[in-house]
């Protein structure tokens, strides 16, 4: 089947939607999935917006209120993870996921699903050591460590992720696994994004979380955004003693939905024939939804995941043929997904705008529909007794407490902090001058955790010819030629180091048609766009220095 994929969404559904459709007149044939991977921004209304972590004057509406108020249905089946530019109190909502509008679904903080039998898992958020071991105890009214901690990855995800025993064929993070620069066209990376220097080398850009998941899930293919840039790699596995092949992860990061930006991919991807075109939940997932329902913590302490250290009754959280039955009787033998939307907030109205629209802690009757059939508890409704009795809502421990924990240990397993983005990224927003010292103190550590082994670069730069000519893209979004020089996607690839190509469209004769109300000339619009926005992604609002 046809799947696209794409990076940073930053909410422009409508462009994603428009270039899908003009990649389909061009192409062999529909799209049959769009993935999206992280910062969808599926914002409702103005109350969504304040929950969104981006500076005030760069919180805008865009599109998704039309998708959401049903003027407007998604065309193709949309999954999407979150990052760490979103509607948050809209998706702490949807903690095991389900449709944010029809036809659109979120994978939830962590999740796994199968559509037309091709298995597809994701993590949402990104990492921060200081909030890693902590519970999920964030909730609206959010302050201002709250609105980012809300989105930081915790190990308690990790954990239920690395239960999982059956094969993953595609998997999404928003940041990228750590290390993975290793197996790339790194050359060509620090070419286009000089300033991840530091990190490459200490070896610190990305999640070790997401690096230890690649390491255990092996997936056919993973797909990440965040950095805004577009970036192939092939990471070999290790072969284990009970696996007979080695197995192999086709990684690809794309860049944000901007003119002239690559940020979307057109993939073949096999799949079961047989296999219903619906989306279906994915049995060993829910098992082990069920089996780890007691590990739920909404409190702001650190705590450690159950192993087998001789403190713990249980440490094996993994689904059994057993307990899968169980859980498919629970579900009357039926793995479709239900198409059970519902509005849950005013949706914004462009004619009547609402400043002053109440930030409010929601239950969700899908989640709550979820959890009954399941039988495991709702995280929203734990998180709201805890507030009504102990008031624990947004009063964790802020991460400079960390330190003075009794217990003597590390803030995390991990021994670097990662954003993951360098402090001189001039692409990405910068919150506040807290966010960027700590950035910078991550950038001069390096990580004994990660792997450091490097494959050939000839291997490395071959692999990207597979994702060769990303750009499936109106006229407006093309890049100039100069853009494209020197890149690995032209190189032939040596008979020795075949790799799988993956198949992909070329629209590059497709006429100039613009999305944007910008007319200069080419060239200079080029330099002019990548101006602006630096300008933008460097900005801070003084509203969030602390």
């Amino acid at each position: 089947m046809r799947v696209a994929v794409a990076g940073c969404c930053h909410g422009e559904l409508d462009k994603i939607y428009e270039t899908l459709a003009l990649a389909e007149r061009r192409g062999p044939g529909p799209v049959d999935l769009l993935l999206c991977c992280g910062d969808f921004q599926a914002v409702r209304n103005e109350a969504d917006l304040r929950c969104m972590a981006v500076p005030p004057k760069y919180r805008h509406m865009q599109t998704f209120y039309r998708y959401y108020s049903g003027e407007k249905k998604a065309p193709v089946l949309t999954i999407f993870i979150g990052g760490n530019h979103e509607a948050s109190n809209h998706l702490q909502e949807l903690p095991y996921g389900g449709w944010v509008a029809p036809n659109i679904y979120y994978l939830g903080l962590a999740g796994v699903v199968k559509y037309r039998g091709v298995r597809i898992g994701g993590i949402s958020g990104i990492f921060k050591s200081h909030d890693y071991r902590k519970g999920h105890f964030e909730c609206p009214p959010y302050n201002s460590s709250t609105i980012r901690s809300i989105y930081h990855v915790r190990n308690i995800e990790v954990y239920k992720l690395k239960q999982l025993k059956q094969p993953i064929d595609i998997f999404l993070s928003h940041d990228w696994p750590r290390s993975i620069y290793h197996y790339g066209n790194k050359k060509q990376l620090l070419k286009t994004k000089s300033f991840f220097r530091q990190e490459v080398e200490n070896n610190t850009l990305g999640s070790p979380a997401a690096s230890e998941l690649l390491e255990y899930l092996k997936p056919t293919y993973w797909f990440s955004a965040h950095l805004h840039v577009k970036f192939a790699a092939l990471m070999q596995h290790q072969a284990t003693d009970k696996e007979q092949t080695v197995k192999a992860t086709k990684f690809l990061a794309l860049d944000k939905c901007l003119p002239h930006r690559d940020f979307l991919q057109i993939l073949e991807i096999e799949h079961d024939p047989s296999a219903p075109d619906h989306l279906e939940y994915d049995i060993e997932w829910l098992t082990i939804l069920k089996a780890t329902n007691d590990l739920i913590n909404v409190t702001g302490g650190l705590w450690n995941m159950p192993e087998n250290n001789g403190l713990h009754k249980r440490w094996d959280y993994s689904a059994t043929e057993e307990a899968m039955k169980e859980v498919m009787e629970k579900l009357n033998h039926d793995t479709k997904v239900p198409c059970n939307f519902s509005v849950t907030a005013a949706c914004y109205d462009p004619s009547k705008p609402q400043t002053q629209v109440p930030l409010v802690h929601r239950i969700s009757p899908q989640t709550t529909e979820f959890c009954a059939q399941l039988g495991i508890m709702d995280i929203n409704v734990v998180l709201q007794k805890a507030r009504e009795e102990h008031h624990l809502c947004g009063e964790a421990e802020e991460p400079d407490d960390v330190e003075s924990n009794d217990s003597g240990e590390d803030r995390s397993e991990y021994n670097t902090d990662t954003s993951t983005l360098s402090s001189i990224n001039p692409d990405e927003i910068m919150l506040d001058e807290e966010e960027e010292s700590e950035d910078h103190i991550a950038s001069a550590c390096s990580d004994t955790n990660a792997p450091s082994i490097e494959p050939s670069s000839d291997q490395a730069s071959d692999f990207s010819a597979s994702f060769s000519d990303i750009r499936i893209l109106p006229g407006s979004m093309f890049v100039s030629s100069d853009d494209t020089a020197g890149s690995p996607a032209g190189r032939e690839r040596k008979p020795s180091e075949a790799v799988e190509p993956v198949v992909e469209e070329d629209v590059t004769e497709l006429p100039v048609k613009r999305l944007s109300n910008e007319h200069e000339h080419e060239p200079e619009q080029r330099k002019k766009i990548k101006r602006r926005n630096q300008a933008i992604y460097a900005a801070v609002d003084d509203d969030d220095d602390e």
